[in-house]
């Protein structure tokens, strides 16, 4: 089976969609979701990941998962390559797999192991079984210790292991990684626009977005500026970015855990842009009433920009 066509999407614009709820956050707003998505395809988008954390992925019921790819496929109507988030049991994980793969879905990205107690080599047989498991491509999503190094140079020989999203803000042991990793692997950068130009020199052919949801123009304009080797101009594009990024980092008030605006402020933002956004579902909260204004500040700048125009026109499909 080839994965060439995924691998090509893989190196472009990852876009990690919100799932919409209703008011009370009961149910998804499939109608919702499917015109997000239409939205960021007809903006040029290949590649867009449903189900991931953005999604709300731990407050989904498998159900909900499902449902929320299969509209995310129809949706996106043949345009790129879909990848469902999967996670929790071994079992858990497959079964997701195998009914993605009966919805249309191009790949799974294995969400970051999640258990009180591991041990190296039982991470290592989790990811083999799952790869096993299904014919879909696989995207390792590394975001902290337990996905070791190793562990990618051992998987990245698989033929459906076919890119590792790498959400750790270390670039040393990143360009390490891919310096030596044997598998023909497409690196993304899991850290999105901020870090997007040191992360494509060393190796990245692609970036995950949040706010390319409701900006998606600009940010394929930053992936475009990289692919050209322009990095004055990709420079430019994040710096006019990074102040709505920094927010989607920050903690909230009241609150000592990190990057607790991150979802909130993808869903606002979708508000602002004139789309629907929804509430977050606990354990997240709404965005504060001033880190809402200050959103509404940051969206209004980069609306405004001059970079909108003809920078943006580039990178129009």
């Amino acid at each position: 089976m080839s994965y060439e066509s995924l691998k090509a999407d893989l190196r472009d614009v990852a876009f990690t969609n919100p799932t919409p709820f209703d008011e009370d956050g009961e149910t998804i707003r499939h109608d919702e979701l499917a015109a997000n998505v239409e939205y960021v395809r007809d903006a040029g988008a290949r590649l867009i990941v449903p189900c991931g954390n953005t999604g709300e992925y731990y407050s989904l019921s498998n159900d909900e998962r499902v449902a929320a790819v299969e509209t995310t496929v129809d949706a996106f109507d043949g345009a790129g390559s879909v990848v469902g988030g999967v996670g929790g049991s071994t079992k858990n994980a497959k079964m997701l797999a195998e009914r993605y793969a009966d919805a249309g879905a191009d790949a799974i990205m294995v969400m970051h192991p999640v258990h009180t107690y591991v041990h190296e080599d039982g991470v290592l047989d989790y990811y083999r079984a799952l790869a096993d498991h299904t014919d879909l491509g696989v995207v390792l999503y590394k975001r902290g210790p337990e996905l070791t190094h190793d562990h990618v140079r051992e998987l990245s020989e698989r033929e459906n292991v076919v890119a590792v999203k790498y959400a750790v803000n270390d670039i040393s042991a990143f360009s390490r990684g891919v310096r030596t990793t044997p598998g023909d692997i497409v690196w993304i950068n899991g850290i999105a626009e901020r870090f997007a130009p040191s992360f494509h020199v060393e190796g990245a052919e692609g970036f995950t977005t949040g706010i390319g949801n409701f900006v998606p123009r600009e940010v394929l304009a930053l992936q475009e500026a990289l692919d050209d080797g322009d990095l004055a101009r990709a420079k430019e594009i994040r710096d006019l970015l990074r102040p709505y990024e920094d927010l989607r980092e920050e903690t909230g008030p009241n609150n000592r855990f990190g990057s607790a605006n991150n979802v909130p402020a993808v869903k606002y933002g979708l508000e602002l842009a004139g789309r629907y956004g929804g509430p977050v579902r606990e354990p997240l909260v709404p965005l504060s009433e001033a880190d809402r204004r200050r959103a509404e500040e940051y969206y209004k700048t980069v609306s405004e920009a001059s970079l909108s125009e003809e920078t943006v026109q580039d990178a129009s499909p």
